[in-house]
């Protein structure tokens, strides 16, 4: 039987699977699930790193007097929408 969501085989560790195991069991949830959400969380960790990363670069050449101001930015978007 088919199925809508793509499937991943992944090779673990045993002592990665026991922990794995550990939680889905605690959780009472299949180790499928849980190491979903292990994925899912693990995705959002090294998103939010990397977004840090960029606002610092964008902080460090951050100019004030070059800023728009938030009247300013709305106008435009207003202006452009159109």
């Amino acid at each position: 039987m088919p199925t809508k969501h793509p499937r991943l085989n992944v090779v673990l560790e045993p002592p990665v699977f026991r922990s794995v195991k550990r939680l889905a069991d605690r959780e009472g949830v299949s180790l499928s699930l849980k190491a979903r959400d292990l994925i899912r969380e693990a995705l959002e960790l090294y998103e939010d790193a990397h977004l840090a990363g960029v606002a610092q670069e964008r902080e460090a050449t951050f100019d004030r007097k070059k800023a728009l101001t938030h009247e300013q930015v709305w106008a435009h978007l207003k202006k452009h929408r159109r």
